[in-house]
């Protein structure tokens, strides 16, 4: 069953009505005149410091600022709750002034929703929702290409040949990643396990590195992460394992047992979007990136990784960049041992965005 949390499906009959057909689809255009410069809002849910998804959606505040100086004014709300909380920051930063406002975690869809009504006349753009309307958008990653290459690394590494993920919430967007990295990590080693344990948050280190711990004495020795701090890292470079960092490069915090990231890549998308309003061609859009778009990107290799994992996972992100290589492609077998997926056939978008099933070889 998907939990509720960040980036949890609300889909009703009622709330159906409002959502884009597919990914890429752009919806109705929002009325507008150019403008000479843009004053834009961004609501986090965690802190700016979490060096994760907050950090990595504020970095891409700050290269919008660095790339159009004094063309647009910025501001941000960070640990922003999920709920009534989250629309009473919304509906103000809408007050304040703000042509668009962007809310950056999943949990914000329907509060983001219902204040965008409330204003017409100012734009929002909502990440990793499926809700739209004339003055709201959406924006998404597909995080889990990253996961793919995370996977292979693990696999050809671990002495074990059991990965520990420590996971937030078991919503489709988490879910597609878990089976991502173990469907990479099985291509290696068929026999390879992934071991999930769920901390029900997405921002809490000591709750993540006390996860992290119970993984590695299960005997986990590649510990991947959906949470947004370095806790689960901070345990695998006391312990002596590797590990991932998540939504951005997390080397200084485990030098060692850090082999690489997938890094969020915002700032080009909200450049993108700010130079629309400056022009007037803004359009509430619905839009799903990955690495061939640079959204998606891999932090540096750890030079203590093997010359043949640095080259297999390269190979996975330069074919995922030319569209040669798709991890949700058939035949998959889920958790019984059933096929899942025919041979040859690929797993739709739509389905993607709904995932609630696990593949074989995870134990959730």
């Amino acid at each position: 069953m998907i939990d509720l949390s960040r980036r949890r499906l609300l889909a009703t009959g009622a709330t159906l009505a409002a959502v884009s057909a597919m990914p890429g689809v752009v919806t109705r255009v929002f009325a507008q005149a150019p403008k000479e410069k843009v004053k834009a809002a961004f609501v986090y849910v965690g802190p700016v410091g979490d060096f994760g998804w907050t950090f990595a959606h504020d970095q891409g505040r700050k290269y919008l600022v660095e790339k159009l100086g004094d063309k647009v004014e910025t501001s941000f709300v960070e640990n922003v709750a999920e709920g009534p909380d989250a629309e009473r920051v919304i509906r103000q930063l809408a007050q304040a002034g703000n042509d668009i406002v962007f809310t950056t975690s999943f949990g914000f869809m329907q509060p983001t929703v219902k204040v965008a009504k409330q204003f017409p006349d100012v734009k929002f753009e909502h990440a990793t929702g499926y809700m739209t309307a004339p003055n709201l958008g959406i924006y998404n990653s597909r995080f889990y290409e990253g996961r793919a290459v995370l996977g292979t690394i693990a696999a050809m590494m671990s002495k074990t040949g059991k990965g520990g993920y420590v996971a937030s919430f078991p919503i489709p967007e988490v879910v597609m990643g878990i089976n991502a990295f173990t469907l990479a990590a099985r291509k290696v080693n068929p026999a390879f396990t992934t071991q999930v344990v769920w901390v029900n948050s997405w921002y809490d280190p000591a709750k993540e590195a006390q996860a992290a711990s119970a993984l590695i004495d299960q005997g986990a020795d590649a510990i991947t992460q959906h949470t947004d701090s370095p806790g689960p890292l901070q345990e695998a470079e006391k312990r002596g394992v590797i590990a991932f960092g998540q939504a951005w490069d997390m080397t200084s915090f485990a030098p060692n047992a850090h082999m690489t990231a997938i890094v969020d890549n915002w700032g080009p998308y909200y450049v993108e979007q700010i130079e629309k309003i400056l022009a007037g061609t803004w359009k509430a859009g619905d839009v799903w990136a990955g690495m061939k778009e640079g959204e998606v990107a891999m932090a540096p290799f750890n030079a203590k990784m093997p010359e043949d994992v640095k080259a297999a996972a390269q190979k996975i992100v330069d074919e995922t960049k030319a569209g040669t290589y798709k991890i949700f492609t058939g035949p998959i077998k889920d958790q019984s041992g059933a096929e899942k997926i025919a041979a040859g056939a690929e797993v739709p978008d739509a389905d993607l965005l709904k995932m609630d099933w696990y593949v074989e070889g995870v134990a959730s």
